[in-house]
């Protein structure tokens, strides 16, 4: 039983919304995520951001997992970046390296963008 009330509004939200917005709150939450890795790693807080990292790539691994490798090509090419991402978020975490997680930043924020239109357009 959830007894936060903040924790039973959270999963009452994921709950309730579409498959879309799913996606697009996993595209948000990764790249907040990000931003406090990032956070972490400038002001030596390497726990931090290390538990950041590992965050966002759960949420990466989530996408992949959700991909239906049978409808086309676009989503075998979404699969390959989220691995992509995937690896870059590894060097990060292993080299305490700013700049994989700023091109992972990018990419997921140039995602989130795309998909909010598409949202808008269906």
């Amino acid at each position: 039983m959830i007894r936060n009330p903040y924790q039973k509004y959270q999963r009452s939200m994921v709950e309730t919304v579409t498959p879309p917005q799913l996606v697009l709150m996993l595209y948000n939450g990764a790249i907040r995520f990000l931003k406090q890795a990032q956070a972490g790693l400038e002001q030596q807080q390497l726990e931090s951001c290390h538990h950041h990292i590992l965050k966002t790539q759960d949420i990466l691994t989530e996408l992949m997992s959700t991909l239906d490798l049978n409808q086309g090509q676009i989503a075998e090419n979404l699969y390959q970046l989220y691995d992509y991402m995937y690896s870059r978020l590894i060097e990060a975490n292993i080299r305490k390296d700013s700049q994989p997680l700023q091109e992972v930043e990018q990419l997921l924020s140039e995602l989130r963008d795309t998909w909010t239109e598409a949202i808008k357009l269906a």
